[in-house]
């Protein structure tokens, strides 16, 4: 067996179904969407469609679906839009363990004299609810949150977060992207007024994402230029990926969130191995309210990049909770805000499965993974 990824939550692979759709719009159907004639409106029908499934896959309008280069540029255009729209408001709220598309924005806004506040998590990466609850108030812009954490898969209580933000007619934005066609989701239901989605994390391609927007919720775009998208996202379109974004969507209805119990049943078979084939091995973060792909497993004393690096040249591709920033090594922020020590945070990598992940891959992963940790655990005592 060659390469076994188990990096689904940095990207997916392209599904053959979706490059094949891809394919027409980088040949024949390369019209530019906002011409008249014939070979624009081909395109331009392309689009629609691929907006119509995007949509569908949240229970959303299709005019409520707004493209973008990506889930960064959706994440930054619901915060500076909103705020923008509600100029007199000064205050977010959001949350200490947001994806760096939402914590850097907000850092920004502070520099720039807005008021943030970061609600926090328990040991168990669960959001403080009361705390949010507590931190609205009538200069409120917006509110936030992740649906689900991206490195420990810990899912946040969108459902009760609307409907205290819904109450005080706050806008909610929910970073989505890794929930989206993993789990149910869907805005008729449940009042969320902006959602981020991603198309490279549900076997689409990179480079294209979509923020829907509720009718009625108030956003200016950021960019000027053009009046494509409703005005809101300017520029010419990227037709293919949005085509492929699209049939991504499809796809991802076709296999139903109710089939990703039987991938939940690897991460646990592959999470189980590990902690009884490794020594000092933890999980990080609740192991039932979470996502079904997704494990992020310390391995104390251990360095995440050395980890990495050993796995890549044993054949296995995973991520780590840790980053290096100017030279020294930090713990991630989301396991410092669950208060996790740093001994064992510094160890912590993430695995995060695929609808395409096959037993044989996670039995030859507890084969292959073990081996690389005792040998690191044999060379830890001579480090300094």
């Amino acid at each position: 067996m060659g390469l076994i990824y188990l990096d689904n939550n940095a990207t997916t692979r392209v599904a053959p179904e979706v490059a094949e759709a891809m394919m027409p719009m980088l040949g024949d159907t390369y019209g530019n969407p906002s011409s008249l004639h014939v070979a624009g409106q081909a395109a331009r029908h392309a689009i629609e469609e691929a907006r119509a499934n995007v949509a569908a896959m949240i229970g959303a309008e299709p005019r409520e679906i707004v493209f973008t280069s990506g889930g960064t540029e959706a994440d930054n255009l619901a915060l500076t839009g909103t705020l923008s729209a509600h100029a007199k408001m000064r205050h977010v709220v959001t949350t200490a363990v947001e994806h760096s598309a939402v914590i850097e924005p907000a850092r920004r806004l502070e520099r720039q004299g807005y008021r943030v506040t970061y609600v926090g998590v328990d040991a168990q990466g669960h959001l403080d609810l009361a705390a949010l609850e507590a931190a609205l108030d009538d200069d409120t812009a917006i509110v936030s949150v992740m649906h689900a954490n991206n490195e420990t898969g810990v899912l946040f209580p969108i459902e009760r977060i609307a409907e205290r933000t819904a109450a005080r007619r706050i806008p909610l934005h929910v970073d989505a992207v890794q929930t989206a066609g993993k789990l149910a989701i869907d805005v008729r239901r449940v009042p969320i007024s902006l959602i981020t989605l991603s198309a490279h994390k549900i076997h689409g391609p990179k480079g294209v994402g979509a923020l829907f927007i509720r009718r009625g919720t108030r956003i200016r775009g950021q960019i000027v230029g053009g009046h494509q998208e409703r005005d809101v996202r300017p520029g010419t379109e990227n037709v293919a990926g949005i085509v492929g974004f699209g049939a991504a969507a499809e796809l991802a209805m076709r296999f139903g969130v109710d089939s990703w119990a039987k991938v939940a049943a690897l991460r646990d078979r592959l999470e189980a191995g590990i902690l009884d084939r490794c020594r000092n091995a933890s999980v990080n973060g609740d192991r039932s309210m979470r996502i079904p792909n997704t494990t992020n497993i310390s391995f104390e004393a251990l360095e995440a990049e050395a980890i990495l690096i050993a796995l890549s040249e044993a054949g296995v591709c995973a991520s780590s909770g840790s980053a290096c920033s100017s030279g020294s090594l930090e713990p991630s922020h989301v396991l410092k805000a669950m208060g996790i020590d740093d001994r064992v945070a510094h160890g912590a990598i993430r695995f995060s499965l695929s609808r395409y992940t096959t037993p044989p891959e996670i039995d030859e992963a507890l084969v292959r993974i073990p081996a690389v940790i005792d040998r690191l655990a044999e060379l830890a005592p001579a480090r300094v």
